[in-house]
């Protein structure tokens, strides 16, 4: 097994069987490094779905469409459809008490170009926030409220915006896309939202972010608690279709 850092956040796991990789080798790399991308995988869904149920029960986002025989895991596609995906930025189904702690994407169909996927270092953004923002967010919190998702119009929860990994131990900015956190404790709707948009401009910054261009084969896991993520659908020349799964954290 080889580990390879990218910049500015991830590491390549080259030379392992995700059937047999240790559990707490990923589990540390990912607290470490946000991102880990596995090359040249093939796994098929029975495979993928035993490989995450090694770090927990898997959650499933109410209103996707799962993958057929495989209801843990959930379709990510743009076959069929008339207008791109649109995405932005975010963290997985952050509008719940306690959101899943990974997500991992295996590839099934890679387009002829494009349909890359973004990820930001949320390390990187806590540590380079101006040392008077930082202390404005201290022991304060965000409201996540559900938005583009069916059949859910109500779910909403509170998280710290200053999150301690509770593997790393280091402290990441937590937030997510300015549509679904709504409120910061302790301000008005106008500041909270002045807040939040510059929060996450600070976070997506282009030196702030990864961009994985996808290979057949591949399997790409992200830690929740320190990455953003997004999906860029702008010229995608061709079929893409991923096969998602998430695994839950710890209550």
């Amino acid at each position: 097994m080889h580990t390879t850092a990218l910049h500015p956040l991830g590491v390549r796991l080259t030379g392992a069987d995700l059937s047999t990789v240790d559990v707490a080798v990923v589990r540390r790399l990912l607290a470490a490094h946000g991102v880990l991308v596995a090359p040249a995988q093939h796994l098929d869904d029975a495979a993928f779905v035993a490989f995450l149920r090694r770090f927990g029960e898997l959650v499933f986002t109410t209103g996707e469409t799962p993958v057929p025989g495989f209801p843990d895991l959930n379709v990510v596609t743009n076959v069929g459809r008339t207008t791109p995906p649109r995405s932005v930025f975010h963290v997985d189904t952050s509008y719940v008490p306690v959101p899943p702690a990974y997500t991992a994407l295996r590839a099934v169909q890679i387009p002829e170009r494009g349909g890359q996927t973004l990820f930001t270092d949320q390390y990187r953004a806590h540590d380079t926030l101006p040392p008077e923002l930082r202390d404005t967010l201290v022991g304060r919190t965000i409201t996540h409220r559900v938005s583009g998702v069916p059949g859910d119009r109500d779910s909403q929860a509170e998280h710290p915006a200053l999150r301690r990994h509770p593997v790393s131990g280091r402290t990441s900015l937590y937030l997510s896309t300015p549509q679904r956190c709504v409120a910061v404790s302790g301000m008005d709707a106008a500041a909270s939202a002045a807040l939040i948009d510059r929060l996450y401009r600070h976070s997506t910054a282009e030196e702030n972010t990864l961009r994985h261009t996808w290979s057949p084969g591949d399997v790409v896991m992200w830690d929740n608690g320190c990455v953003l993520h997004r999906a860029d659908h702008d010229g995608v020349v061709g079929d893409r279709t991923m096969h998602r799964g998430m695994v839950a954290a710890a209550a």
